[in-house]
């Protein structure tokens, strides 16, 4: 039996939903997902277009570069999913705007050679529960 996960964006005016397994997800580190996020890593899970649909609202869309359109909430600015002609059957789905993020762990990198060269994503670093500075 496939799970239902649903999502949305800040302000509740977006939301959506797919069935399947969470897997296939990435942590993008590509230089346009760094510019349309302002975040220095994006992860991302990749879904058939036929097991997702949008059940509230109209997403903008924003053309990144040739071959892939970036839908976003108009009225907050989240980053929800992207769409890239290579891969026409498929829909990437931003985690953070999942309801249960904790429930996808990502699986690999992308766009390695992007990477920031600081950034390490390990779990020994300090962690704060909210920012103090």
């Amino acid at each position: 039996m496939n799970k239902t996960h649903t999502g949305g964006c800040h302000c509740g005016q977006l939301r959506y939903q797919f069935s399947g397994p969470l897997h296939d997800i990435a942590h993008c580190h590509c230089s346009i997902c760094r510019r349309v996020s302002g975040g220095i890593v994006t992860t991302w899970i990749t879904v058939p277009t036929s097991a997702f649909q949008w059940l509230a609202g109209t997403p903008s869309r924003y053309d990144s570069s040739s071959t892939c359109a970036r839908y976003f909430c108009g009225h907050c600015g989240a980053q929800l999913a992207l769409v890239t002609h290579l891969s026409p059957e498929t829909i990437d789905l931003t985690i953070a705007t999942l309801d249960h993020p904790e429930q996808a762990p990502a699986e690999r990198h992308i766009w390695t050679d992007s990477r920031l060269p600081w950034l390490h994503l390990d779990e020994h670093l300090p962690g704060e529960a909210e920012e103090t500075l």
